[in-house]
Order: C-alpha cells, then sequence, then structure tokens
C-alpha cells in the first residue's frame, strides 16, 4: 500500500495527507479491450472471466475534479453489463468520450475501472474546485455531467452528455483511488459505515427520482405502488420511499428469504413471482398474468395500483401496462431481462396511462436523497461486503440475481464498521433504521 493511502488509514490531517505524493499507479478491478470477444461463443457470460485486479496507472486531475481515496463501494448491475460487454463493449463510451480531446481523452485507454457507487477520503482537489477540501468525508453520486450544457442547468440528467460515473467513464469506484468531478460529491452520512455509504447513492437515488421528484411518478399518501425487484437494490430503497411517502408498498420477489426481507422493510403486500407466472415473448400470456397480479392487489387493497416501479424490462413490461390503474404511471429505469419490450398497446392509450423514462438522479435529487439517509429516514440496504480481491465475486453474485439489498465492496477500508463519526446518531437511530436488512446475507455467487 503506498504512503498516502497509509495516512488516509491512519486519519491523517489535510497537511499530512497532501504532503504524501499521489502514486503513479493504483489497484483497481477493470476490464481489459483485449476480452471484448471472449463470450462471443459462451451462453453463460461469467464476469468473473472478464473482471481483473492489477495495477492501473494514476491520471492526472482535471480542474474540475478531485481525487478520492476509496474506502468502500458498491456494485450496480451496470458493472455486470460492463463486464459482459452488452449491449455493446463500455469501451466504445471511452472512444466517445476521448473524442472530445483536452481532459476527455484520458478516458480512452485499454482498461476500463468500473464502479458507480463509492465513499472515501478528498485526498487531492483540482485548481477549480470550491467546496471541497482534502480530508472530506463523500459520497460520490453517479451523474457525470457537463456543466456547460445548457440543458444541465434545467436538469442535470436531460444535458446532451450527461454520463453514469464508472461506466460511461473511466477511473470509477471499483480501486483504491478514484476520481470525480466535485458537481458529484455529497457529503458522507456521519452515522454510515464506508461500506453502508457507498451502498446507497445510485439505487436510492434513481428510486427517488422515479418515484419522489416531479420528473418521476411524484407519488403521494395512499398511492399504491407495485415494486418489481422489490428485494434488490433498486427495490429495497423504492420500498421505503413508498412507505415514508404514506404510499402503500407492493413487492414481488423471487424467494421465501426475499419476501421477509421486504417485509422487514414495511413492505404491505409481498408476492411471490411464482404465483404471476412470467413469459418474456407473449403479449397474450403477459396480459394474462397482469389479471392474475391485479386480482392479488385488488384481493388485499380493492383497487389497481397507481404506480408500477420498472427495472426488470422484457419479463415484466408488458404486465407492468396492464396492471397499473386508468390514469396511472410506468415509470422504468432499466432492463435487466432485456431492452426490447412487448405489449398491449390498447391498455395504454384507451385507460390514458402513462410510461415515465427515467435515468438517474441530479444533484439535487442526490442531495435530498442523502439528505433522508444522513437524518436516518432512509436507511442503507447493505447486507453483504466483499473485499475488492473479491470484486468480480460481488459482481457474479448481482449478475445471478442471488443477492438481497446493496453488495458492499471494502477497498482501502480494511474491516467493516469503520468510518463511523457519529456513533450517539447511530445509536438513537437504532440498528433497524440504520441497517434494516442486516441479518439478510446472499449466499455466496456460485
Amino acid at each position: 500500500m503506498d504512503a498516502l493511502a497509509e495516512a488516509v488509514l491512519a486519519n491523517a490531517g489535510p497537511e499530512e495527507l497532501a504532503r504524501h505524493p499521489v502514486p503513479q499507479n493504483y489497484l483497481a478491478a477493470h476490464l481489459r479491450a483485449e476480452d471484448v470477444d471472449i463470450f462471443r461463443n459462451t451462453q453463460d457470460k461469467d464476469v468473473r472471466r472478464s473482471l481483473h485486479l492489477g495495477r492501473v496507472a494514476m491520471p492526472e486531475l482535471a480542474p474540475d475534479e478531485v481525487l478520492i481515496a476509496v474506502m468502500a463501494a458498491a456494485i450496480n448491475y451496470n458493472t455486470v453489463w460492463s463486464a459482459i460487454f452488452e449491449p455493446i463493449p463500455t469501451f466504445a463510451f471511452l472512444k466517445q468520450l476521448g473524442r472530445q480531446g483536452g481532459w476527455s481523452a484520458r478516458h480512452d485507454v485499454p482498461y476500463h475501472v468500473l464502479g458507480s457507487d463509492a465513499s472515501g477520503v478528498v485526498v487531492r482537489v483540482g485548481s477549480n474546485v470550491r467546496n471541497w477540501r482534502v480530508g472530506d468525508h463523500v459520497v460520490v453520486s453517479t451523474a457525470y455531467v457537463d456543466d456547460q450544457d445548457p440543458a444541465t442547468h434545467a436538469d442535470g440528467m436531460m444535458g446532451v452528455d450527461q454520463r453514469a460515473w464508472g461506466f460511461e467513464t473511466n477511473f470509477g469506484a471499483l480501486g483504491h483511488y478514484a476520481v470525480a468531478r466535485a458537481s458529484q460529491l455529497l457529503r458522507k452520512p456521519a452515522h454510515l459505515s464506508w461500506e453502508e455509504a457507498a451502498s446507497n447513492p445510485l439505487c436510492a437515488g434513481t428510486a427517488y427520482r422515479m418515484l419522489v421528484s416531479d420528473r418521476g411518478a411524484r407519488i403521494k399518501q395512499g398511492d399504491i405502488v407495485l415494486i418489481w425487484g422489490a428485494s434488490g437494490g433498486l427495490g429495497t430503497y423504492a420500498v421505503q420511499l413508498t412507505r415514508n411517502a404514506g404510499g402503500i408498498a407492493v413487492g414481488v420477489v423471487g424467494s421465501a428469504q426475499k419476501a421477509e426481507a421486504v417485509r422487514a422493510l414495511g413492505c404491505d403486500l409481498v408476492i411471490d413471482r411464482s404465483e404471476i407466472g412470467l413469459d418474456t415473448t407473449d403479449v397474450a400470456t403477459s396480459v394474462e398474468a397482469g389479471k392474475q397480479l391485479g386480482r392479488l392487489i385488488r384481493r388485499e387493497f380493492g383497487e389497481d395500483p397507481h404506480v408500477v416501479f420498472e427495472h426488470v424490462g422484457r419479463a415484466t413490461f408488458g404486465i407492468s401496462v396492464f396492471v397499473v390503474r386508468r390514469g396511472g404511471t410506468v415509470v422504468t429505469c432499466g432492463s435487466s431481462t432485456g431492452y426490447h419490450h412487448e405489449f398491449d398497446n390498447r391498455y395504454l392509450w384507451m385507460k390514458l396511462k402513462r410510461i415515465i423514462g427515467s435515468h438517474g438522479a441530479n444533484l439535487h435529487e442526490q442531495w435530498e436523497t442523502n439528505r433522508l439517509v444522513s437524518m436516518g429516514r432512509l436507511g442503507s440496504t447493505l447486507t453483504r461486503t466483499y473485499s475488492l480481491d473479491e470484486a468480480a465475486e460481488a459482481t457474479r453474485l448481482v449478475q445471478r440475481n442471488a443477492h438481497i439489498g446493496k453488495i458492499g465492496v471494502l477497498s482501502l477500508a480494511p474491516k467493516p464498521g469503520l468510518g463511523i463519526t457519529d456513533p450517539d446518531l447511530r445509536v438513537r437511530l437504532g440498528e433497524d433504521r440504520v441497517a434494516p436488512l442486516r441479518g439478510f446475507a446472499p449466499a455466496d455467487a456460485d
């Protein structure tokens, strides 16, 4: 371990951190451009074949960037997409960014450091960074935006060159260091450990924009919200946000253990997906599955759902369009089972339903989400933590949908439970609110 990282672990002050030189290279989980075809003739695209742990060159810092000593990171599904090189190799994103020239050219290299969630310590700031200092404890939000694009100033997610950090950019979270723009930073919630704090930004912020923001479904008291994949990273935050808003959370899960987990979050109704029947190709079958799902929800509440929280994609989208009530909203942010959706459009237009596309969260939405976390109104849904040298195993767990909540990765932090700077608040809130899914750890990947 280099001297700067050792100083961070020793809780050195800003002056001492500044005295230690930045290393020329660092340890990171990354992809290699030479591997983009390794899954061409393989059915099981095991991410453990493509994710490598090794040293990569330290990039120079741009004026609007900070260098973060990463204490912990978390796995998101975009890391799976990157590691299986689908729908396209993410090296295409790096090449596109590199063609802009200037500081962007650094991203176009034959390796890609992944990861879109991180917590850590600022160890260097660019010459144009005003609000952050060496030694600050931060979490990193995912939206990498262009502040010179006019659309960004209305909504960061609407900028033409908006990117997902660590997915469409390089030097992401899964390493000893990460490079982020100052406009991505938020104060680390003081009552959380490094790994608990790292698990929140992407999924919690995305769920906030989808459900609470005026750019999403804008749920209100009494709304019935159907949440697909309620036990996963996105779903576990969606359940909490629905309950916080006075809504009624209906979660769909795939096992008894996952059902128990979402009940612990306060889900009002939990449905095992085997009760519905899912078909990824047949529209008529999806309508029948929607009828069955609707009966289960009406039996409990007497009404159809106002909102469907959709990120599963092809396997569920036709059901979502059918089952949401007249005038209701399907809000979608992803398609983990496939991007090509088929549904009976009559149920959309004749019943005046809406589909809202949602992607990530802008900085203000992330700030609002982080405020809820910092106040203890939104709990970290971390269930298991791996070491950095096990990052491929952690990603494999998410690839197989064998996880519950969020899966963390310790980077520089030597063990779980470190980084808590307000233990009194943690005690006042209680562990059930701070980490509501503790004890629901999934099994090993395979």
